[in-house]
């Protein structure tokens, strides 16, 4: 038993020693030395037509992933706007030799990946399969056909694309955004628009391949389970036939930032939340030791977790907002900043000077150790985690090369990290956050107009339409026009009181066209106040919706399963149940208000804003020529989510009892946009009291 003796001995001694080592609890322990990290080597070559080519090895896995990238200036695109995006989207829609179709079809019979953008191709599979993929990718690739069919299908989806947009408030900012930030002829500052996207031919698609597609401009990064003499032999075979060319540099004039702050305010009917955004470009270039300072300093201020300042004053102290957040974004052409969150109306303005708060204590107060040594340890182990990933390796090269940084850049990333001082952030502050030349842009509703004043220098605000061109106020109504009497040309202009008190009952038949899907659609209603409603929705034969109202109680079932009740849709379905609600308007509890007169595609429209029960509003757009209502947009809250839609009435119908029912409804809600379309309206039609039964 004696060497028991002695470990109990052992363990007596160390911990006597550890005793008398005095230790300063008060202090937090300091940074160690900052690990060295092997990033793993990568080969380069280059082929004769001046393809560049990029290969890490990676045995771990059978597979090999394939990425064509193009170092190419931005291009402006104009009247055109959109047309780069399309011919990267259709570079993999067809070759001269295979459809669209055969080439998804030869692409999942390998069980691989591919596709394409404006810069480049990507494409990957397990080894075995390697020169099937090369021989497609490189068709793909050398043989674009851009065929008039995939054009027109993708014209079609980017525009309802666009339609969605409409009612996005957060897309909507970073459109006007990027106007006043960049300029509208600068291309960070050009968006596509409904006329750009269908003015796009199929020779601006070739124009722009033909002169931008070219080896010498162009980098083939190889990851995987190959050796680099393998890739550069396959490289050589499959791409060393692309013929090279000229491809012309686009200059643009570097962009500044205001001299004092500009605010551009979009106003959006109905909103009940402020998107803000506080941004301007800077000069910042990736791999410059001014992008590793301008990190940290991004993680301190807002860039991610709960720590960062933003988010502590404007979600944790003041509850403004679920999140606020910053970025400082280095780029080849222009970097910019950016700081905002989406926030309740009435505490729009509090937060603009809570975000410019936090900008300018950072500029004028030096952060304390514990932050910043608490923040470098946050993208310390970021940093250790994106090495896990093969690709990492690959991007970590790709910057390399095309930045021409240092072959040790990434290998010293956490020495040059660990090395920040308190005094790099402060002087980085200095050189980047700039609170007093900033654009402040807010999309909100325009009540909140007059409060944002005292944060432009010039003390007016800059009004855009969300379309990014200049916003024209409302025009006044001329006298004797009222909220009551546009109401009333509207009855009058549907088919007048008499005739719709005669319809005491009506059926619907149509569809919901979500483009690529539609559903069948009935509708089934007993006017009056309160009226009776039953609504299916079938989808391939099978009943997917279900709603029934029978006067007191509305009851909605999916896939036949009962839904929570919800009473802004009650609301809704009681007052489309009366025909006349327009003008009972004050028996349902909605405030309804003439704003005046706003011009809409050359036509001119009285705008009306309803206040529904609870927090729910709807501005309604009523033609001043013929009465009929043209769009609505609704913001429906509940809880703390806000959920805007727009309807726009597309076309009339007229029915035996000679009134009008809207025929087609475009409507655009949650990002999406989808057609309801009444092929047959009933009037009168004998209905049996059962369909009405709430279950």
């Amino acid at each position: 038993m004696k060497h028991i003796t002695l470990s109990f001995l052992f363990i007596a001694l160390t911990l006597q020693s550890f005793a008398q080592v005095k230790v300063d609890r008060s202090k937090a322990p300091g940074a160690g030395p900052a690990p060295t990290i092997q990033i793993g080597n990568y080969t380069t070559s280059t082929l004769p037509n001046g393809l560049k080519i990029i290969v890490v090895e990676n045995h771990k896995l059978p597979r090999i992933s394939w990425s064509i990238q193009l170092d190419i200036d931005p291009v402006f695109e104009g009247t055109k706007a959109g047309y780069v995006g399309m011919a990267g989207d259709l570079l993999g829609a067809g070759t001269n030799d295979l459809t669209k179709a055969q080439i998804d079809e030869k692409i999942d019979f390998l069980g691989a990946s591919l596709s394409t953008d404006s810069k480049g191709i990507f494409a990957s599979s397990l080894t075995k399969h390697t020169d099937d993929l090369l021989a497609l990718m490189s068709d793909v690739l050398l043989n674009p056909a851009f065929p008039e069919s995939e054009l027109e299908k993708l014209r079609k989806q980017s525009i309802s694309g666009l339609a969605s947009e409409k009612t996005d408030p957060n897309a909507i900012s970073d459109k006007i955004g990027n106007v006043v930030k960049y300029g509208k002829s600068h291309p960070y500052g050009e968006f596509a628009t409904e006329a750009s996207l269908s003015s796009i031919t199929r020779d601006d698609l070739l124009g722009y391949y033909a002169t931008h597609f070219r080896p010498k401009v162009a980098y083939l990064v190889v990851v995987g389970d190959i050796t680099p003499e393998l890739a550069f032999e396959a490289a050589k075979k499959y791409f060393g036939d692309w013929s090279d060319g000229p491809v012309s540099p686009h200059k643009f004039p570097a962009p500044k930032a205001p001299q004092g702050n500009v605010v551009a305010f979009v106003p959006m009917p109905g909103a009940v939340q402020s998107v803000i955004d506080v941004t301007y470009p800077i000069d910042l270039r990736p791999g410059s030791m001014d992008a590793i300072h301008a990190s940290v300093l991004n993680n301190i201020l807002g860039g991610s977790g709960f720590q960062t300042r933003l988010m502590q004053n404007l979600r944790e102290d003041k509850a403004y907002t679920y999140g606020a957040y910053s970025s400082i974004s280095p780029d080849d052409v222009t970097g910019s900043f950016s700081a905002g969150a989406s926030v309740r109306n009435e505490v729009t303005d509090s937060s603009i000077v809570q975000i410019l708060f936090e900008m300018n204590n950072l500029v004028n107060e030096a952060v304390d150790d514990t932050t910043l040594q608490m923040v470098k340890n946050i993208m310390t182990g970021s940093f250790a985690r994106s090495l896990e990933r093969p690709q990492t390796v690959a991007n970590f090269a790709l910057n390399i090369e095309k930045y021409k940084l240092p072959k040790d850049y990434y290998e010293t990333y956490l020495q040059k990290l660990n090395a920040v001082t308190v005094a790099d952030v402060q002087n980085t502050a200095k050189k980047f956050l700039r609170p007093e030349n900033a654009y402040i842009t807010v999309v909100g509703n325009k009540d909140i107009a007059p409060t944002l004043k005292p944060f432009s220098a010039s003390g007016k605000i800059d009004m855009y339409q969300p379309n990014g061109s200049v916003y024209v106020d409302l025009k006044p109504v001329p006298q004797g026009v009222t909220t009551a009497t546009v109401l009333q040309k509207y009855i009058d202009a549907i088919g007048g009181e008499k005739n719709i008190k005669k319809v005491k009952s009506f059926e619907s038949k149509g569809k919901m066209d979500l483009g690529e899907m539609s559903m069948e659609m009935n509708m089934k209603v007993k006017t009056g106040m309160p009226g009776k409603m039953a609504m299916t929705v079938n989808v391939m034969g099978m009943e997917a919706l279900k709603q029934v109202y029978d006067g007191s109680t509305l009851a909605m079932y999916q896939m036949g399963q009962k839904q929570p009740d919800d009473e802004s849709q009650e609301l809704n379905t009681k007052m489309s149940t009366d025909l006349l609600a327009e003008i009972h308007y004050d028996q349902y509890g909605v405030k309804a208000e003439l704003k005046g007169i706003e011009e809409l595609n050359d036509k001119e429209y009285y705008v009306i804003e309803l206040a529904l029960p609870g927090e729910s509003s709807s501005t309604e757009y009523y033609d001043c020529t013929t009465g009929l209502k043209y769009k609505s947009i609704e913001s429906t809250k509940t809880g703390d989510v806000v959920a805007v839609s727009e309807t726009v009435i597309k076309e009339y119908m007229t029915t035996k009892a000679k009134v009008q029912f809207p025929k087609i409804r475009e409507i655009t809600a949650e990002g999406q946009t989808y057609l309801l379309i009444t092929n047959e309206m009933l009037t009168n039609p004998k209905l049996s009291e059962d369909i009405f039964t709430v279950k």
